[in-house]
């Protein structure tokens, strides 16, 4: 899916959910600002605050040119989108961002209500750990709520464990170590 050259550059792919309905797992491009928006949102306030963490109604410019424009050396932004053309809609996001100079980098996915549940975190997990391994990076974290039982149980069925939580008992930290994973 992910293509290990200098660039990082993703390669476009499409993928047939549990419910098979058809989806497409690409990069996010600059003019995606306004189908971002909409997708955050969309999202019911439960899903809204298990990406951010945070009563967040809708991106801030600052948070938005960041989203569609990533700096390719550290970081990734993925869509899942359906439609074509004018029609795209993006239903799901997954990005990882690492602070300059660090081997360490950081997941999150957030997926609409109505396509949760149908296989989709899975390949833009895997997506996002090919990635960053593939642009040198040795470890993946993620802080994932604790009633987030889906998103745990994936993660460590994907090679994470999980580690002491600065943010308290209600947020896991998962760590990977991206060299002993496929």
């Amino acid at each position: 899916m992910v293509s290990a050259a200098a660039g990082a550059e993703f390669i476009s792919v499409e993928l047939r959910m549990r419910d098979g309905r058809r989806v497409k797992l690409r990069a996010v491009r600059a003019d995606d600002k306004d189908k971002l928006q909409a997708t955050l949102r969309g999202l019911s306030a439960e899903s809204r605050y298990a990406r951010f963490m945070a009563p967040l109604r809708e991106l801030s410019p600052q948070m938005l040119e960041r989203a569609t424009r990533p700096d390719a050396e550290r970081e990734l932004q993925l869509v899942a989108v359906v439609g074509e053309g004018g029609q795209e809609k993006i239903v799901a996001g997954a990005r990882y961002s690492a602070a300059p100079g660090s081997r360490d980098c950081e997941f999150a996915i957030a997926i609409i209500d109505e396509w949760q549940g149908q296989g989709l975190a899975r390949p833009l997990l895997e997506s996002l750990m090919r990635a960053a391994r593939a642009r040198g990076f040795e470890r993946m974290e993620g802080y994932i709520l604790a009633s987030n039982s889906r998103m745990l149980g994936l993660a460590k069925r994907l090679g994470f464990t999980e580690v002491t939580s600065p943010e308290g008992p209600t947020v896991r930290m998962m760590q990977c170590d991206l060299a002993n994973t496929a």
